[in-house]
């Protein structure tokens, strides 16, 4: 089996066809940093795979980008020009400053977290290294900490950038309740 490669997953990811729509306009919107990220990529392509339809169990799209306004406000107005933008695509859109995650990581998930300085320092903490994944909605480049073998490999193996194996377990269940061959790796 030949290696998964960026332009493969990014291929896989147009195929969603909400991912397209949103990769056209999302640029168009003038967000600071931003990123087409997590489960509307990997998921895709796991779809894929499971021969689904490319939207198929796909819970929302996460649009991240990154702001040095760390008001609320300033979040706000990001979040209604988006979703105002993407009304159309009758989807879920989770928007969030980067900038901002560690004013409330730790009151909705019990664990500290300190503040990032990039777009991608939120991808790279993502529980499970195959989905720490990421569109620059500019460059239209995939990011991707960890490489692509997890996720060619069905694998849902623990981020040790962000170890927290109790929010691992919960999110690794929820993906094998709609993918079940994906396989934990401990």
């Amino acid at each position: 089996m030949h290696s998964l490669t960026n332009e493969q997953v990014l291929a896989f990811a147009k195929g969603n066809v909400i991912n397209q729509q949103l990769l056209t306009l999302l640029p168009t919107l003038e967000v600071p940093h931003c990123m087409l990220t997590a489960g509307c990529l990997f998921q895709t392509f796991w779809n894929h795979q499971a021969g689904q339809p490319a939207e198929w169990g796909i819970k929302d799209y996460d649009i991240a980008y990154f702001d040095e306004d760390l008001s609320l406000e300033a979040e706000d107005r990001v979040i209604t020009r988006v979703r105002h933008a993407c009304s159309h695509l009758d989807v879920n859109i989770e928007v969030r400053n980067q900038a901002r995650v560690h004013l409330w990581y730790e009151s909705k998930f019990g664990a500290a977290y300190s503040q990032l300085r990039k777009v991608t320092d939120g991808i790279d903490r993502y529980l499970i290294n195959s989905t720490c994944l990421g569109v620059d909605v500019y460059t239209g480049e995939l990011y991707s900490t960890h490489g692509l073998d997890d996720l060619q490999n069905n694998l849902l193996r623990l981020n040790e950038l962000n170890p927290l194996p109790s929010l691992f377990s919960q999110k690794a269940a929820s993906y094998r309740e709609r993918w079940p061959w994906l396989t934990l790796v401990s």
